[in-house]
């Protein structure tokens, strides 16, 4: 085993939120320990991605590229990190290649250092561009292989599939465990035979759904993985990451020991503490361990998406049918890993089929473009009967599906021109068109500012005492 300290990437401002809080935590809960976090010697903090971009947007009044650079003028040591999900960037579909490019140089000039990059089909056709793109800014290219379980996935296809990921230029390899199913000694397996067969760093990255994400990361750091992911204790477990502070003490004075000071870390967790408290609505319900994800193999995020969805057809008590249709369907398509955007594929057409009272009577867009292989190459065979089902004799692509994509960037850059000739505005309105417009309006309404911060201007010039919500 290496005698290399172990490095640390926090997640707290980013994934950690997002999957206990629902993505809802503000700016201004981030930067008063925001230099704290920066002393603390962190591999890197992961700050932006995921369902961050659209939430500042659709919910918290903010400008997503200002979080970024307002976060890198107060985190100066610290490489910032981000989750990019390939050829869908931040949203839910394919987007060209011109709108991949430009949004990776724009996140690098914003402040981006490491780009985490996967697809959730594992279709390395997909990951290819954003990783060209993300190496020709200079940025560290991290590929990810998202781990999920089922016949068509094994110890060798994935160390197959994180070879060809360092052939096409990765600087580090990621293993993603998003839904909490790597069990402690695959893990030694995986992390053991990567070590061997590559050249590059491999870190873990693990949700606690399960409860063996502890376990999982310290044979991973017997098997000589070089950096795990880990939240700030006062915002892990569940279907966060693994606590930071537990897993700098369990090295403390081990040959892997972090060297990361447990006193500041502590101070850290205090404030999230406090800021946790204010966001209690938010809160998932979902606590301790879910052992449920074992059997279903469905993160604990998409489990409360399935509450909602049920609840809006007024089928709640039918969850349970819908958690073992789930993996029906799964099948069906192929065994794809439950992630962003197959997860919200799979999970959707669960529910419809245990409402409806027919196994695909009625798909969605997102599926029939799945079937018609707009997504990519699903990792195992489709069901022929029910890709017939759904969409007949229409042709099947084959082809890398971008390729099929018109450039879009000039599009965007025109529709956006009433409110801003900023690059960056353009790109949120290619990712998110009608989130953006309602953004743009809003902080037009205010001269540029934020909702949020034009009240509590208006607030102190009538003389009022306020305070920021």
């Amino acid at each position: 085993m290496t005698s290399m300290p172990l490095r640390i990437t926090d997640t707290v401002l980013r994934d950690g939120h997002q999957s206990l809080l629902a993505t809802r935590l503000k700016l201004s809960d981030m930067l008063p320990v925001a230099e704290k976090l920066d002393a603390v010697g962190f591999h890197s903090l992961e700050v932006w991605g995921g369902a961050t971009f659209d939430t500042c947007m659709r919910f918290l009044d903010e400008d997503p590229w200002e979080r970024l650079r307002i976060l890198k003028r107060h985190i100066r040591k610290t490489p910032l990190q981000m989750l990019l999900r390939g050829q869908n960037v931040l949203g839910y579909r394919h987007y060209a290649d011109d709108v991949v490019e430009r949004f990776v140089a724009k996140a690098r000039e914003n402040g981006i250092d490491i780009f985490r990059i996967f697809d959730a089909l594992n279709d390395i056709r997909n990951v290819a561009t954003a990783m060209r793109a993300a190496r020709q800014e200079g940025a560290h290219v991290q590929a990810c292989i998202c781990y999920t379980l089922g016949p068509v996935h094994t110890i060798q296809g994935f160390v197959d599939l994180a070879k060809e990921l360092e052939q096409m230029g990765a600087d580090s390899l990621c293993i993603k465990d998003m839904a909490g199913l790597l069990s402690p000694y695959d893990s030694f397996e995986l992390v053991s035979r990567l070590k061997a067969e590559l050249r590059v760093p491999v870190q873990l990255h693990c949700h606690f759904t399960s409860g063996m994400a502890c376990m999982t990361y310290l044979k991973a750091v017997e098997a000589g993985v070089d950096a795990v992911d880990t939240a700030i204790s006062t915002l892990a477990l569940q279907t966060s990451q693994p606590p930071t502070e537990s897993i700098v003490a369990s090295l403390r004075g081990q040959p892997r020991d972090t060297g990361l000071d447990l006193e500041l870390l502590s101070d850290v967790a205090r404030h999230f503490s406090g800021v946790r408290k204010r966001y209690a609505d938010f809160e998932t319900g979902i606590f301790g361990v879910d052992t449920n994800v074992l059997t279903f193999q469905i993160p604990g995020g998409m489990i409360s998406n399935l509450v909602s969805q049920l609840r809006e057809q007024g089928a709640e008590g039918r969850l349970l049918e819908v958690l073992a249709e789930v993996p029906r369907v799964r099948e069906d398509l192929g065994y794809p890993p439950l992630v962003t955007p197959t997860s919200q594929i799979v999970g959707t057409q669960a529910v419809l089929n245990v409402v409806l009272g027919e196994r695909y009577k009625l798909a969605p867009r997102e599926v029939r473009a799945y079937l018609k292989g707009l997504y990519g190459r699903p990792p195992g065979p489709i069901d022929e009967e029910v890709r017939r089902k759904v969409i007949g004799d229409e042709e099947v692509v084959t082809c890398r599906p971008a390729d099929l994509l018109e450039p879009e960037m000039e599009k965007a850059r025109a529709a956006v021109a009433e409110w801003s000739k900023s690059e960056e505005d353009a790109l949120a309105y290619a990712l998110f068109p009608q989130v953006a417009v309602e953004f743009f309006k809003k902080r037009a309404g205010g001269n540029g500012l934020p909702r949020q911060t034009v009240a509590l201007i208006a607030a102190a010039l009538s003389g009022r005492v306020a305070s920021p919500a």
